[in-house]
């Protein structure tokens, strides 16, 4: 009985290692290929089912693949118009393995099939922006040739077992030294329209200026008129009263006259002159009525005065 125990444990051990050794699991975005000396095993070589599943040791081998949206990216990508214009294209496009047999014949792996399909995605952007122009690239057509470059992708693709579910086109955007050139000639031209703005702007400021100083100098001169107009109606009319008025009364208007003409002599620390007080300057000083005697009369009176 004691000898027999080591070959039980042995034999249990292979046999865990052999259950072990057969048991896998596939997870929900995986996929598995069941392969018996490189052949798929008739009637479950492909597993798409998760969960816990078996196989035989040593004799078969598992294969698991992604089972979910994968993609390829191809950056910076320069591409020759049909007007002759290079672009620089950045694009991808997003695959599922559909055939994991043929997948694994062809590519083996996801590392190898991002590597055909990136050289897929390439010619396919080459071949088909290289007939349209930049016009029809950047904005005329570009969802159609989004559909065209999907469509060329997707055929080549479809050789390594997978399929092509969407293709961009990211950005377009002109090399760095063709853009410095284009922005180059973009201020240029900016600068251009600048100068003429202003210049016409200027223009018409001068044109205004000169407008307005015209409108100023007629509105001075209508103005000016008007005022001597004015002021000569004003002395026409100061004359005629003066005129009345001295018709009326002479000597009222006399009297007046010389009142002005006192007042408009004898201004403060202003008036400096040397007139005899029997002066005709002086008349309203001596008598009341202005009339200045006569040479007897006032002979007569010089005694009468002493």
């Amino acid at each position: 009985m004691k000898p027999s125990l080591p070959y039980f444990l042995i034999a249990l051990f292979l046999g865990l290692s052999a259950l072990f050794s057969a048991a896998f699991t596939i997870d929900q975005t995986e996929q598995a290929i069941v392969l018996r000396f490189g052949e798929p095993v008739v009637g479950r070589g492909l597993i798409t089912e998760p969960g816990l599943h078996f196989k035989l040791p040593l004799i078969e081998n598992v294969v698991i693949l992604d089972n979910r949206i994968l993609d390829v990216e191809s950056p910076n990508l320069e591409v020759l118009a049909s007007d002759n214009q290079r672009l620089e294209v950045d694009s991808f496009i997003r695959y599922r393995i559909v055939d994991p047999l043929r997948f694994y014949q062809t590519v083996n792996s996801v590392m190898g099939a991002n590597n055909q399909l990136a050289s897929v995605l390439n010619s396919a952007v080459r071949r088909v922006l290289s007939e349209a122009n930049q016009q029809q690239i950047v904005r005329d057509e570009r969802a159609k040739l989004i559909v065209k470059m999907k469509e060329q992708a997707d055929t080549e693709a479809r050789k390594f077992g997978v399929s092509v579910i969407d293709a961009r086109i990211r950005r377009v955007d002109l090399p760095q030294q063709i853009s410095e050139k284009v922005y180059g000639r973009m201020q240029t031209e900016r600068q251009r329209e600048a100068s003429e703005y202003r210049a016409q702007g200027s223009e018409q400021a001068q044109k205004i200026n000169a407008k307005a100083d015209r409108d100023v100098i007629i509105l001075k001169a209508e103005a000016q008129q008007k005022a001597d107009q004015i002021k000569g109606e004003g002395d026409a009319e100061r004359n005629r009263i003066f005129a009345e008025a001295f018709g009326k009364d002479a000597d009222f208007f006399a009297f007046y006259r010389s009142m002005q003409a006192y007042e408009a002599a004898f201004k403060p620390n202003e008036t400096r002159f040397l007139v005899s007080p029997r002066s005709e300057f002086f008349r309203f000083f001596s008598t009341p009525t202005g009339v200045m005697p006569s040479a007897s009369q006032r002979s007569s009176s010089e005694p009468a005065q002493q």
